[in-house]
């Protein structure tokens, strides 16, 4: 009986272990997404701007006439 118990005081104890250590790889998973959310709006917001600039160089551009459509 001395034994049973022991061995569930040790199973105990190791899930207690595992659920500790699956708690702290969750927070440290919820700030990497965190990060990496902020990395991915950062990253849109600049590609939105490259896009802006490429559009309004695009409108700078003269418009080619019917002379230099055909060469």
């Amino acid at each position: 009986m001395a034994s049973d118990l022991q061995i569930l005081s040790d199973k105990i104890a190791q899930l207690a272990e595992l659920t500790q250590q699956l708690r702290r790889e969750n927070a440290d998973l919820r700030l990497r997404v965190a990060s990496l959310t902020a990395d991915k709006t950062d990253l849109a917001a600049r590609m939105q701007q490259a896009a802006q600039r490429v559009t309004a160089l695009m409108e700078k551009l003269p418009t080619p006439t019917t002379e230099e459509e055909a060469s």
